[in-house]
């Protein structure tokens, strides 16, 4: 499998998506199937800290969660990152895979899993820098730091700043605010 010769066609995936369980979540990405585990409590938990948290700074915002987006760009890639903030009502009347144009920032929550490695510190940044969007927060639940990259350009993201939790970090415009992590000790292993 690679992104020339894929496991199977994007129309195919998105049928394979809509039929799955509840309980698992299913990304296209570099050619081939990823399943992605449900979040367990202390991911969700970080989650809605996260809504409350954009909503106060920015309440003309939404921090959309498990959102589908169309990474057309980057290997005719699907992917749901953990949360996507756009303008409020940006994706109503979207499909399941919304194209990501006006969205403000992806964001990832770790899970405990053997590819999230590759996944949320790899291959994500750089579909997300190719699709332009401005800002991807990594929430490190393994490092116990959060990452924002932003400056998209060329596929990858110029400007990379990571901090301890426990520590400020200013998300740049568009977003805009900055962000308490130490809130997220709590939720780590």
């Amino acid at each position: 499998m690679t992104p020339e010769r894929p496991q199977m066609e994007v129309e195919d995936f998105e049928e394979l998506a809509a039929s799955a369980p509840e309980t698992v979540r299913l990304e296209f990405f570099n050619g081939r199937v990823e399943v992605k585990r449900g979040p367990d409590g202390d991911h969700s938990t970080i989650g809605m800290w996260l809504i409350r948290r954009c909503l106060q700074a920015r309440p003309e915002l939404n921090l959309y969660l498990g959102r589908g987006l169309r990474i057309d760009a980057y290997r005719q890639g699907r992917v749901r990152p953990d949360g996507v903030l756009a303008p409020v009502a940006h994706f109503a009347g979207a499909g399941e895979w919304a194209d990501p144009d006006g969205a403000l920032m992806t964001v990832e929550i770790t899970s405990y899993d053997r590819d999230t490695d590759r996944r949320d510190r790899l291959e994500k940044p750089a579909a997300y820098a190719t699709a332009g969007i401005p800002v991807y927060l990594l929430i490190d639940r393994d490092a116990s730091t959060v990452t924002v990259h932003s400056g998209p350009e060329r596929g990858r993201y110029r400007d990379t700043h990571t901090v301890s939790f426990g520590e400020e970090v200013a998300l740049p415009e568009p977003v805009g605010f900055a962000l308490e992590t130490d809130i997220f000790k709590r939720y780590v292993r």
